[in-house]
């Protein structure tokens, strides 16, 4: 299977860029999720990707083969798009097994057993008789993936496919696309603006703004490191802290995200003192305090219970170890920090 290349892509509607010079590698057999707010360009890069949009420059390369020119049809890709097309009259399997019968390659034992397959990954069996009329958004997108993936391609697109399914089946699909990434190697492409989404199932996220690639790095680097300031707010709920450093006049300013801010009662060396604006409970019972640092505002997650009175006196201690530093909205690299 290939990895997908695409060097200095640009997609123009005319004076604006959709999409603005993207280099970056899709590794083989990966799983790559393109994250960004909506409007930043991720769809209309993933449908380059596809053959369904014409690049305005650029190239793009699946493995040595130079695809920029292709149609979808010659690229060979699978796609699942926001809303599951297929035929509402035919079963389940029948829908499923239906891009199957133009592989004159495959035998009819080979077909159904690949059905099968698909069937038991997306716990749809008990369902392959009903016809998809029957069946609800949820179910309706699993088979949509079960279409792509019984076709086995090398590279296989997904655009947004739980943003309108209900919680419920939205996690029975992270759970099958899990299953099927362990027993299928295909290189795999997701478009989603959930960033949850994106760190539960990427090997690698490349994360997009207005446009053009803001970084490109594993989800974990991606969130404790970001290149930018743009990448350490979008990335969190909420995103971290910005604090201008007083008085320093070098244009720096320190990134820290809200669960590394330790609170104290009493005031030591190191710490800031500080006054509770607001305190609410988020998920898993764990508090959001807002505090006034000076004319700064500090977003800080504390455990259960740890709540405090708007208006109490605190001190706050940010740790080096997880302090980002950044000037003109980029990361200061890491010999720069001193």
């Amino acid at each position: 299977m290939p990895d997908i290349r695409l060097d200095h892509l640009t997609r123009r509607f005319g004076v604006n860029a959709a999409v603005d010079g993207v280099s970056m590698v899709f590794a083989e057999g990966s799983v790559t999720c393109l994250l960004g707010p909506s409007g930043c360009g991720k769809t209309t890069l993933m449908r380059m990707i596809a053959g369904l949009e014409t690049p305005t420059s650029g190239s793009i390369r699946f493995g040595e083969r130079d695809v920029t020119r292709q149609s979808a049809r010659e690229r060979g890709v699978a796609m699942v798009f926001q809303y599951p097309v297929m035929y509402r009259t035919l079963t389940v399997a029948q829908n499923i097994a239906l891009p199957l019968a133009r592989d004159r390659t495959l035998s009819a034992a080979e077909r159904g057993r690949r059905v099968d397959e698909v069937l038991d990954v997306l716990d749809l069996s008990a369902q392959r008789g009903l016809r998809i009329a029957a069946l609800d958004m949820g179910a309706r997108q699993k088979v949509a993936v079960g279409r792509a993936i019984a076709r086995r391609c090398d590279v296989v697109l997904f655009d947004e496919p739980t943003t309108n399914v209900e919680v419920h089946a939205k996690l029975q699909l992270i759970r099958a696309f899990k299953e099927f990434r362990r027993r299928m190697r295909q290189t795999i492409v997701y478009v989603t603006h959930d960033q949850t989404e994106a760190m539960t199932l990427a090997n690698q996220i490349a994360l997009m703004q207005s446009g053009a690639l803001s970084q490109c790095s594993a989800p974990r680097l991606l969130y404790d490191r970001p290149d930018s300031e743009f990448g350490g707010w979008f990335l969190g709920s909420p995103g971290m802290n910005f604090l201008e450093q007083a008085g320093s006049g070098n244009g720096l300013r320190a990134g820290i995200r809200p669960e590394h801010v330790r609170v104290f009662p009493q005031p030591a060396p190191g710490r800031m003192e500080a006054r509770v604006t607001g305190d609410c409970i988020t998920i898993g019972g764990q508090h959001l305090l807002t505090l006034a640092l000076d004319a700064a505002v500090l977003k800080v997650k504390v455990p259960p219970g740890d709540g405090l009175p708007v208006g109490s006196a605190v001190f706050v201690e940010c740790p080096p170890e997880h302090v980002v530093l950044f000037r003109d909205g980029r990361r200061v690299t890491e010999p720069s920090r001193s």
